[in-house]
């Protein structure tokens, strides 16, 4: 039994090898990337629009709260988070990296007390 000099190697198998995994990295890395899925929603002949608001709480480094950028005391705070509608209106809570934990821990106690659902806390990328 003779043997012939081993002077080609095939490759094929190999690129489809490669090809498969490319595919498999690149559809992993766009769900990373965006964090969401996109979905195009169907639509509906008839509309009810929901008038939500969408209110900007925020504590700076010093304790001193805002809301949409009005300055206002703790129970001035509470009094108009307790007024709003906590199933439609959406809150952002902005907090200094620096201000006490006792802050952020009160704000969210009331809008827990409130049952709000559409609370996000925003931090830096």
């Amino acid at each position: 039994m003779r043997r012939e000099p081993f002077d080609k190697m095939n490759v094929v198998p190999f690129i489809d090898i490669v090809l498969v995994l490319l595919v498999i990295v690149l559809a992993t890395a766009t769900f990373v990337t965006n964090q969401a899925i996109k979905v195009d929603l169907p639509t509906a002949g008839s509309k009810n629009t929901e008038e939500k608001k969408s209110i900007t709480l925020a504590i700076d480094k010093d304790g001193n709260y805002f809301y949409n950028q009005e300055k206002l005391t703790f129970d001035q705070i509470k009094t108009k988070l307790l007024t709003l509608d906590s199933k439609k209106d959406l809150v952002a809570l902005h907090t200094d990296k620096e201000s006490a934990f006792q802050h952020f821990v009160s704000i969210i106690d009331i809008l827990k007390e409130k049952g709000f659902e559409n609370v996000s806390i925003v931090t830096k990328k």
